[in-house]
């Protein structure tokens, strides 16, 4: 059974920075991809970036690049997003989720079969 558990949203202030954490366990194959979205209140959730779990290939919305990186344990188990420089416009329940994805589907919600339950980031002015 495949399982993905993220953390480590709260509250933080404008420019301040947060580290998420996102678990994946029981997918049979290594060859997946990790995707993050998120969803503003009153919109849809949108991707903003995918990684691949075995080459390490990223792929970022250009208003992310710089601001948004990605760490992973030894155990390539649970990954790290750190988000830098955040604004008020950045609060929205983030989201992790793993699948195969094609090129054209890595900020597609439609590429991932396997999502977490989502974490809550508030950006206060």
């Amino acid at each position: 059974q495949v399982q993905v558990v993220e953390s480590g949203g709260g509250l933080v202030q404008a420019g301040g920075s947060l580290r998420l954490s996102c678990t994946v366990s029981g997918l049979t194959c290594d060859d997946y991809s990790m995707g993050w979205f998120r969803q503003a209140p009153g919109k849809e959730r949108e991707g903003f970036s995918c990684i691949s779990a075995s080459g390490g290939k990223s792929y970022y919305v250009d208003s992310e690049k710089g601001s948004f990186t990605l760490s992973r344990d030894n155990d390539k188990s649970t990954w790290y997003p750190q988000m830098n420089s955040l604004k008020p416009e950045d609060t929205a329940m983030y989201y992790c989720a793993a699948g195969y994805p094609t090129p054209e589907q890595r900020l597609q919600m439609l590429g991932y079969n396997y999502w977490g339950q989502g974490t809550q980031v508030t950006v206060s002015s």
